[in-house]
């Protein structure tokens, strides 16, 4: 295992004092690396605070022969941490725009709500920051958000309900003015949870 750098050395210092605090001895054979291997995976977990989703969005294309009907992306897989206890949220992501005039790639899409997800978070805010984003980037016709997560303080702890999904939903411009753009959008992502 590599070295850890000062501030991660201080970070897995913590984790040992953790690990007490739950009546373990980190200096035991299988818990000696697990420091190290916490603060590596929390730098995973929480990689959206060092990137910013105005530079993936910044790349768009306009030869799309007027194309200004919807694009959705459904079922982005997405994985973030409640800011309340640490503790995974998981779920999809339905993501939808009607493009003014150019569009972005669709891997874009997907990579905001990473960097969002990536990030300690509550479903509501994350909705909201990953609308906001695209539509501060792309000035679209409309755009809509829609996550359904299961958050697992509520699966496993607390009132340990863990059939129970959260949906979330962001809408800007024609989505919130059309009931046959919501209506459409809700359609679509209904149909293709139907699959």
């Amino acid at each position: 295992m590599t070295s850890l750098d000062p501030d991660a050395s201080t970070a897995a210092d913590h984790v040992r004092g953790l690990l007490r605090f739950i009546g373990e001895d980190p200096e035991r054979e299988g818990l000696l690396d697990t420091p190290k291997r916490v603060v590596m995976a929390m730098r995973d977990h929480f990689s959206g605070y060092g990137q910013d989703p105005m530079e993936i969005l910044s790349k768009t294309f306009t030869e799309v022969e007027g194309y200004d009907e919807l694009v959705l992306l459904t079922d982005i897989e997405l994985h973030s941490h409640c800011e309340h206890h640490m503790v995974p949220f998981v779920g999809r992501a339905h993501v939808g725009y009607i493009p003014n005039g150019r569009v972005t790639g669709l891997s874009k899409l997907a990579r905001v709500v990473d960097i969002f997800a990536k990030r300690l978070q509550v479903q509501e805010k994350l909705t909201a920051q990953i609308a906001k984003s695209i539509q501060d980037a792309l000035a679209p016709h409309g755009v809509a958000v829609v996550l359904q997560c299961q958050h697992f303080c509520m699966c496993y702890r607390g009132v340990r309900k863990p059939g129970a999904w959260t949906t979330t939903s962001k809408l800007h411009g024609i989505f919130l003015k059309s009931a046959a753009a919501r209506a459409e959008l809700f359609q679509l992502i209904e149909m293709r949870r139907e699959r």
